[in-house]
């Protein structure tokens, strides 16, 4: 199958037009999103991030124009912003909010400061997306996109997301949000995750439509069914990620109905243990890659982990992306897959160009 925008790419002969209109990224880490608004067409000038090791490698593949190294709550107040920045096309952001993650605490972390590692301070997690929309008040760009985990969508943190609406409203911005699945627009990988997409009001104009009589939204239609792409498609040989006894046995006591190593220890040793330590089979989509779980995916077929040509490429990062040093899992699990943001970017650039 033919698809739009490829999971197999490089920086070096990608062809970034940057005809489409400019674009700010916030909470960039190393420039996932950044590289789907490239592929889309569109001109990213800068980024804020608040960890130097992420923002390095940024640097070292974009070389923004603008580069913000601080914290939001910072950056957002800052006095001394170019005037560029105030002329915005689309304001870009992934807020961390594993508070919500379906697989984390949930409520039981909301309101606690945290960190994700060295070099960060600790912060509230649940607010980053409050002080966003706070930057977005001031800099009105045209259009706002913030990407975020699927737990937001359920359970009690659904109050959050009636608070981002209000706050968004309060800006003068219409939004609406999307739950899109990555393995069903070129990424090969299972990731779900929600789309806040706002349109400022006063452009909003012919985009409008009435979902009831209390609610007015920004047409917008967001649908993808590609074709998921399996493990074997994607699949290289190499084995650069470390594979320990105890690894091995896990991988020489599996059975075909196994998908993690909980199951073989609860089998072998009744005892359920490693649950986040996945089996990936290769007529299967990859799971989510997140930061930590890249070092736990392991080939049901071969006795090794899966390996970082591998994790790039279900990433869909460019096979020549300098990590800078950085570890390849974490980059990968912390960022959007450029394909996922080339998707929606072209299809709100097709659908609202008027906008632009």
């Amino acid at each position: 199958m033919s698809y739009k925008f490829t999971y197999e790419w490089t920086l070096k002969n990608a062809n970034f037009t940057k005809d489409k209109g400019k674009v700010f990224s916030c909470f960039a880490c190393g420039g996932g999103s950044t590289m789907g608004y490239k592929l889309a067409g569109f001109d990213v000038i800068g980024m804020n991030e608040i960890d130097p090791k992420m923002a390095a490698a940024y640097i070292a593949n974009h070389k923004p124009k603008y580069s913000f190294i601080e914290p939001i709550q910072t950056f957002k107040n800052r006095a001394d912003l170019p005037k560029e920045l105030y002329e915005l096309d689309i304001l870009d952001g992934s807020p961390p909010c594993s508070s919500f993650s379906i697989a984390g605490n949930r409520e039981k972390d909301w309101g606690k400061a945290k960190k994700f590692r060295e070099g960060q301070s600790f912060q509230i997690l649940d607010d980053l997306f409050y002080h966003f929309i706070d930057l977005a008040k001031v800099l009105q760009p045209k259009i706002v996109i913030a990407e975020n985990v699927k737990g937001l969508l359920f359970g009690k943190s659904i109050s959050y997301v009636r608070e981002i609406y209000k706050q968004l409203d309060v800006a003068g911005y219409y939004c609406q949000h999307f739950l899109l699945d990555a393995s069903r627009m070129g990424v090969p990988q299972r990731r779900e995750r929600v789309f806040f997409i706002a349109l400022r009001k006063d452009l909003a104009g012919q985009f409008l439509y009435q979902k009831d009589i209390f609610t007015v939204l920004p047409k917008l239609e967001l649908k993808f069914n590609h074709i998921p792409i399996t493990y074997k498609e994607i699949k290289t040989e190499g084995n650069d990620n470390s594979f320990t006894e105890h690894d091995l046995l896990a991988w020489n006591n599996r059975i075909k109905s196994d998908s993690k190593y909980s199951d073989v220890f609860l089998r072998i040793k009744n005892k359920e243990t490693n649950f986040n330590s996945r089996f990936i089979k290769d007529e299967k989509v990859c799971n989510t890659i997140t930061s930590t779980s890249g070092s736990k995916m392991v080939s049901y077929s071969e006795p090794r982990k899966l390996n970082n040509a591998e994790l790039i490429k279900i990433g869909s990062f460019p096979l020549d992306y300098d990590f800078s040093g950085n570890n390849v899992k974490y980059i990968i699990g912390m960022s959007v897959p450029p394909v996922m943001v080339a998707q929606i970017a072209s299809e709100i650039y097709n659908q609202w160009n008027e906008v632009f």
